[in-house]
């Protein structure tokens, strides 16, 4: 079965999810072992025999699972009943809910931010791809915005990607990403040769200015744990996380 961490506030709220880690998996060499990515090099047989284990930890049928062809863009795209998993995974966007019962909503990071939402009262739940592009255009309200529900209802659960201590950038994507901050405390690190963003505190911030009350970081700094987690940035060519959440009624 996949390793996976879980969050504490969707878990006592009866969601299943989870966000794998690298290990408990089948695929060899720089995708070792637990790559959910598809058409990066691994072959396909690993791929869905690993795709098949994760779902298993998280609670759903494999091959049900719904994602999109990420392109760190804004779109939040209804998964419904009866469509084809398949067909909706080469549609372009950046965030998937869902509204029925049993329906799994997934997106795969490799250092970007993987944000799961639920809302209890209804069974309602998203799962969001925030890389910085993203963080930059707001995509996790645009998910909070889709829900519909008031937002300190729902739970928010932040998962691995990469922290700031790890993620250097160029001063224009720094002020970029300052500007979306807006006031408060700073987000750019500038004490080192180039500046370090801190993603995590921006995407809080987003949320609490969205009215986002119950939120966990179940940590994890994919670029610092080589061990546990695949980076991209660290590696180049390296395998996918999936971070899932399943409907409930």
């Amino acid at each position: 079965m996949a390793d996976l961490l879980r969050s504490t506030l969707l878990t006592e709220a009866g969601f299943a999810h989870g966000f794998s880690l690298r290990t408990g998996g089948v695929s060899e060499g720089p995708f070792a072992s637990l790559n959910l990515g598809r058409g990066l090099g691994d072959p396909t047989a690993a791929v869905e025999t690993n795709h098949r284990r994760f779902a298993e930890a998280v609670g759903y049928v494999p091959g049900s699972l719904f994602e999109l062809s990420q392109v760190h863009g804004r779109r939040v795209r209804e998964a419904e009943p009866g469509e084809d998993p398949a067909l909706v995974r080469q549609e372009e966007g950046d965030g998937l809910f869902a509204r029925r019962a049993g329906l799994a909503v997934g997106i795969r990071v490799a250092d970007c931010m993987p944000v799961l939402l639920a809302h209890p009262r209804s069974g309602d739940v998203a799962a969001v791809h925030a890389g910085w592009r993203g963080v930059e255009q707001r995509i996790v309200t645009a998910a909070v915005e889709a829900l519909g529900h008031p937002p300190a209802e729902l739970l928010v659960a932040i998962g691995p990607h990469i922290r700031q201590a790890r993620f250097e950038v160029g001063e224009e994507v720094a002020e970029r990403l300052a500007a979306v901050a807006g006031d408060g405390p700073q987000v750019v690190d500038r004490s080192g040769a180039k500046p370090h963003v801190d993603l995590t505190t921006i995407v809080r911030r987003e949320l609490a200015g969205a009215g986002v009350t119950q939120v966990d970081d179940v940590g994890g700094c994919t670029h610092a744990d080589p061990a546990r987690f695949f980076s991209y940035r660290r590696e180049g060519t390296t395998g996918r996380h999936l971070a899932a959440i399943v409907a409930r009624g």
